[in-house]
């Protein structure tokens, strides 16, 4: 049984609006319900729960703040967050697979797309009907995606599309794949590519020890034909891409949160239970020191993620702010997870807690759309104005 109580210890909840504590709280409620009692069973098998994307989508997990016009739910950017949050308490796998969908494949169609492209895509995204992936990472190019060797020509009536893409969320099932290709030129554009589409193939990635309950994929183009109208064409160049990454950092910001408040709420729970010595281990010095030190940084970073929102929400938030935020929250959260797992001996090894699995999950979360050395340069960078990549 899904026991967990959130920790608040800053009546943060105090800055929220009714609407936003609705929309956490129903995805509290359902990933208690949907996510808790089977996501354990499906890491061990390393296999991604299809059954639940229609919960995901009745949340309001894909697209949050997509207008409802497009199919999305019109909410703003903290709405957007805690909903991230909620589901990486579950799981960082089931997180990514709707931070994907919304940010890196609605997002794009919805601001780099025209209206023909929004139509016809984003309202089925919502739904979670079809599923999306966004192809940016490649085999020789993670932190430097400028470098990317995947390529489109023109064709005259199509574009004619090379390349491969690895450590790709969603792949394996997904109808839709957002792809980054530099045309003849060497400038970077966004191509929508689809499922059936010859030469497109998504071979899965196996033999992974983390987001076990996510499905990852390579995305290979062999001479696909793509339609011109499948183009994206309101923004090109590398800040396209990043602009979308922009968005999935902030979700990662406010989901690492949830994995943190996930294995403190255990570590809390387990220590006051668990009694050695003649007395519950939560009364011993070093066991208070770790919980005291657990609250304080989950506090930390929802005050981070909270006005990293409000800048967002009045479109004021650098990329800077945002690469801030992901580093310092999931960094936080691994730390968290790590000292949490100490405290419960050798149970905290089992599925029997969700500890384990959210630290390996978080090894993933520390390293993908920045690893956590990128985004300390990018911060560097900021506040120096010298390129350290340069």
């Amino acid at each position: 049984m899904d026991l967990f109580q959130a920790p608040d210890y800053y009546n943060i909840d105090d800055l929220l609006t009714e609407e936003h504590k609705l929309v956490r709280d129903a995805s509290r409620e359902w990933v208690k319900r949907e996510v808790s009692p089977i996501i354990e069973e499906y890491a061990q098998r390393a296999e991604f729960p299809k059954q639940i994307i229609g919960g995901l989508a009745e949340i309001g997990a894909f697209g949050p703040y997509i207008p409802e016009e497009y199919g999305g739910s019109g909410l703003d950017q903290i709405s957007y967050g805690l909903i991230m949050q909620e589901i990486e308490r579950g799981d960082s796998g089931v997180r990514s697979t709707s931070s994907v969908q919304s940010s890196l494949v609605m997002y794009p169609i919805y601001k780099y797309g025209n209206e023909e492209q929004r139509k016809k895509y984003l309202p089925k995204l919502a739904s979670g009907e079809w599923m999306g992936c966004f192809g940016l990472t490649e085999p020789n190019h993670g932190s430097n995606p400028g470098g990317m060797e995947t390529k489109f020509k023109d064709m005259g009536d199509h574009y004619l599309l090379n390349g491969a893409k690895m450590w790709i969320s969603n792949a394996p099932f997904a109808q839709v794949a957002v792809v980054w290709a530099k045309n003849e030129e060497g400038r970077i554009h966004g191509l929508i590519v689809e499922r059936g589409m010859e030469g497109f193939s998504t071979p899965e990635t196996h033999n992974k020890w983390s987001l076990r309950a996510s499905a990852t994929g390579e995305l290979i183009f062999d001479n696909v034909k793509v339609p011109k109208e499948n183009l994206l064409p309101n923004k090109s160049g590398l800040g396209a891409p990043l602009g979308c990454l922009d968005s999935a950092r902030y979700g990662i910001a406010w989901g690492a949160i949830g994995a943190a408040m996930d294995c403190y709420d255990t570590a809390l729970r387990y220590t006051k239970e668990r009694t050695q010595f003649g007395k519950p281990i939560a009364q011993f010095q070093l066991q208070q020191k770790k919980l005291a030190e657990m609250i304080t940084e989950i506090t930390k970073a929802q005050l981070l993620a909270w006005r990293l929102g409000v800048l967002r929400n009045e479109g004021k938030a650098t990329s800077a702010q945002i690469s801030m935020a992901k580093r310092n929250n999931v960094d936080m959260a691994i730390n968290i997870a790590r000292e949490a797992r100490q405290m419960l001996g050798g149970m905290g090894i089992t599925g029997e807690y969700s500890i384990m699995r959210h630290s390996m999950n978080l090894e993933s979360v520390i390293t993908y759309e920045g690893t956590h050395d990128i985004h300390l340069l990018i911060t560097g960078l900021d506040i120096t104005g010298l390129n350290a990549f340069k």
